[in-house]
């Protein structure tokens, strides 16, 4: 707000000049060069609305994420995004893990910008990347932007949709909802090297998942919370074969894994080391279900992933794993969703940043 005593009343004179057919020079001086009292009231009145005026214009450039973003270019786009889900995750429940997966792929690169999505003709897009390899579910994302396109032209962004299709998918299964404000752009970069060097890798110690997270502003709660979307969806052996069989030069089988657990997926899944296709479930018994059943496995040195195994060797992150197993559900689907509201926040373009692409798969639709 403009300070009533630090303002130069000529500043003044001139706002008001903006705003009215006012002229400078034919507001009323008393002697001495100074401004009535009347007048100066007047001027700090008319400064300050032009000061909310200016800022109004900044917010509105800016264009900040928020709630009903489309509310007036689109009204239906979010109906329509949440209607297809409806209509096709009961005939593949198996989607929302890998749509989940998808959003927050897409956030650890570049932020939130629906670069995941680009294909490349050269083999160095973030799809092309190990960690992006076994992502599912781009038809079903692309397929929700044709319909959008039909309906709202060039309005809504592929970024957005990402949002929007992982919180709905997660709640059409049963799973907790949170809030996605929208208004993301799209990005037109898509690098294999950054997805490689930014998504934390299944094999990744303490330090590493912290420096990933705190790079993108996460903080260890988030870690944790987030890390609970392994409570439904499936991987596979080419994920964590090296912990049965190629652990480090000197142990064969990583320690940290429970010894009947590791026994079970040699006999029964991940037979040799050499096996990449095997699909192995991340929760097993539970992984439809979103529920804690995970971090009661974590505890039990059942995570399936280095990761999540590494979740354990820090005292703040076991503490917290030890406080979501003792409370209710309830609580960990709040705080599960805070972290997704502030994931879906990541490095986002608004405004006049980024594009609006026509095409999920083509950077310069």
């Amino acid at each position: 707000m403009i300070s009533y005593y630090k303002v130069d009343p000529p500043l003044l004179l001139y706002i008001l000049s903006l705003f009215s057919d006012t002229k400078p020079e034919s507001i009323e001086k008393q002697d001495r060069g100074s401004y009535s009292i009347k007048t100066m009231k007047l001027l700090h009145v008319m400064a300050a609305f032009a000061a909310m005026f200016l800022m109004g214009m900044f917010v509105s450039s800016d264009g900040q994420l928020q709630m009903n973003f489309y509310a007036k270019s689109c009204p239906k786009a979010e109906k329509i995004i949440s209607d297809h889900i409806e209509k096709h995750i009961h005939n593949g429940p198996s989607l929302a893990a890998p749509l989940i997966r998808m959003h927050f792929h897409d956030c650890f690169v570049r932020g939130c910008d629906g670069s995941v999505l680009i294909n490349s003709t050269s083999g160095n897009a973030e799809k092309d990347a190990p960690p992006n390899l076994t992502l599912r579910g781009f038809g079903f994302v692309e397929r929700i932007k044709t319909i959008l396109e039909a309906e709202c032209p060039r309005t809504v962004s592929c970024a957005d949709i990402i949002a929007l299709t992982a919180r709905d998918a997660v709640v059409a299964t049963g799973g907790p909802w949170w809030s996605v404000p929208t208004g993301r752009r799209d990005g037109r970069i898509s690098n294999l090297t950054e997805a490689s060097n930014n998504i934390p890798p299944p094999t990744s110690n303490f330090t590493t998942l912290q420096r990933l997270f705190a790079n993108q502003g996460l903080n260890l709660k988030d870690l944790v919370l987030l890390s609970g979307a392994h409570t439904i969806g499936v991987s596979h052996c080419s994920s964590m074969n090296t912990r049965l069989y190629n652990f480090s030069t000197t142990v064969k089988q990583d320690p940290a894994l429970d010894s009947e657990y590791a026994a079970n997926l040699k006999a029964n899944k991940c037979k040799s080391l050499n096996d990449n296709t095997t699909i192995l479930e991340m929760d097993p018994g539970s992984r439809k279900s979103f529920d804690l059943s995970y971090y009661r496995l974590v505890l039990k040195r059942r995570g399936l992933f280095q990761s999540d195994s590494a979740l354990t060797t820090n005292s703040a992150t076991l503490k917290m794993i030890n406080d979501l197993v003792n409370g209710s559900e309830e609580k960990f689907y709040k705080a599960f969703a805070k972290s997704m509201e502030k994931m879906g926040r990541v490095k986002v373009k608004t405004g006049s940043a980024g594009v609006i692409r026509t095409v999920c798969s083509v950077a310069g639709s």
